[in-house]
């Protein structure tokens, strides 16, 4: 049975419209974009569901915080509007705000890693995997096993395996792990959260054998409100105190806060010790690369709508709300049989496109053909998390095979409503009534050595 969907916890005020292409229309379009959906132009796309990261709607709070952005070069009333939040919700004494998550971590990661180190994680996504190469380091992926099976409903099966991290941690030498980065909700793993027990045993193994803690925090409301809901001794603390706690427990963070912030453009880098040296090395790279440390490569009007989207992706009823979409859209899919990582977790519902063509080899991506397919079939634009995002190997250049092949169906923040959800439910029952026909999926004819799933040119594979 359907879950009841929750009425939204805002009402409209401005609208976009919108327009689908014909069926004929889209099959020219993305064969025209070489079948990569970063390709297609937005105007093309009558759901766009490519990412939840900038493409949030703001509050009527937060565009009165545009008008009053204060513009000053050094030390803008609205750098130390966004500081004070910082500080207040995550208890940090070290604020650098940035223009978004990936120059976070081209800020912070060279400081911290180097040629022949290693870095874990309960698992990377896209941006931070590469950050870690690009500074000369290698990624290990030590997600919990329930997270591997789509279909095996546990709870926080974003977490660590905290057995396989202190075996890697022996094997490899304390010395050679640069960082541990804890991502809150795990993205690559469907979107899923992280547990406060988890999180807290991850800390003491970091702390004994002295390894910088990390959290990746773009979506950090979002966790706190799985934490509250599906952790029994937090059912009765409120979300701030949720994230305070958590945050505690690592030394730094980074942030996208282009998701759980609600902005279109900004990030965050966080240090819990106001003492550390490494403060004056985040600030000699941020004036290097992002513009002076009080402005960080953002707009006073962007710090501005930052420091108020930080308080709002706290409230309660709006995560109500927000989680509510994916679990509707989840239940939808239930009935109709149609596989995911399950249970739901948030900001996207993640199709296990594996289940959906079994017949198609990871090496033919069939991830991106559900993407394809959803696009020519209803003008809905997704993104692959699987085997093509994943990669070469970068060491021996051959394709990675990725734990899941899922289709992502990241949802916007604020922007779409029940019937937009049931539209992307019948494209998709649509599409799995024919899944059996397509044989081939894509092979690539050109990518770029580093994210190649944004710049790629694919091909279908022919018989």
């Amino acid at each position: 049975m359907a879950i009841k969907y929750v009425p939204e916890s805002f009402r409209i005020k401005v609208v976009e419209p919108l327009r689908i292409l014909s069926r004929e229309e889209r099959e020219i379009k993305i064969r025209e974009a070489k079948y990569n959906l970063f390709n297609l132009r937005s105007e093309d796309c009558y759901i766009d569901l490519l990412t939840d990261s900038g493409t949030n709607a703001m509050s009527t709070e937060q565009w009165a915080g545009i008008m009053r952005g204060d513009e000053s070069y050094a030390g803008a009333s609205s750098y130390f509007k966004l500081i004070d939040a910082v500080k207040d919700i995550f208890g940090y004494d070290y604020v650098q705000p940035v223009h978004q998550g990936r120059a976070a971590e081209k800020v912070l990661f060279p400081l911290l890693i180097s040629k022949g180190k290693y870095a874990i994680s309960n698992m990377f996504f896209d941006t931070t995997r590469a950050h870690v190469e690009l500074a000369g380091g290698r990624c290990i992926d030590c997600v919990v096993k329930d997270a591997k099976n789509p279909s095996k409903r546990a709870p926080f099966k974003g977490n660590m395996d905290v057995g396989k991290m202190e075996k890697i941690i022996s094997e490899k030498g304390k010395e050679n792990i640069a960082i541990v980065v804890m991502t809150i909700t795990n993205n690559s793993a469907g979107g899923q959260p992280v547990s406060m027990k988890n999180m807290r045993e991850v800390s003491a193994v970091c702390n004994k054998y002295g390894i910088p803690l990390i959290i990746d925090a773009a979506r950090y409301a979002e966790n706190a409100y799985f934490v509250k809901r599906d952790e029994e001794e937090y059912k009765n603390r409120a979300i701030g105190d949720i994230v305070k706690e958590m945050f505690s427990y690592a030394d730094m963070f980074t942030m996208s806060a282009k998701k759980d912030a609600i902005v279109n453009m900004g990030g965050i880098i966080g240090v819990k010790d106001g003492d550390s040296p490494i403060i004056l090395k985040i600030k000699a790279n941020c004036i290097s690369y992002e513009g002076f440390y009080t402005y960080g490569g953002l707009s006073g009007r962007d710090m501005e709508a930052l420091a108020i989207g930080l308080y709002e992706g706290l409230d309660e009823d709006y995560l109500k709300y927000r989680i509510g979409q994916m679990e509707y859209l989840a239940s939808k899919l239930d009935d109709a049989g149609i596989a995911y990582q399950a249970p739901v977790g948030g900001h996207g519902v993640f199709i296990d496109a594996r289940a959906m063509y079994p017949q198609i080899p990871y090496f033919e991506f069939p991830a991106q053909v559900l993407a394809v397919e959803l696009y020519k079939e209803a003008g809905i634009r997704t993104c692959e998390i699987g085997s093509y995002m994943l990669g070469n190997d970068p060491d021996t250049g051959e394709q990675l095979q990725a734990e899941f092949e899922f289709t992502r169906l990241a949802i916007p923040r604020r922007v779409y409503t029940q019937a937009h959800l049931d539209f992307i439910v019948d494209a998709l029952i649509a599409i799995k009534e024919r899944a059996h026909e397509i044989k081939h999926g894509y092979r690539i004819t050109w990518e770029p050595p580093i994210l190649r799933h944004f710049q790629a040119s694919l091909e279908p594979v022919q018989e």
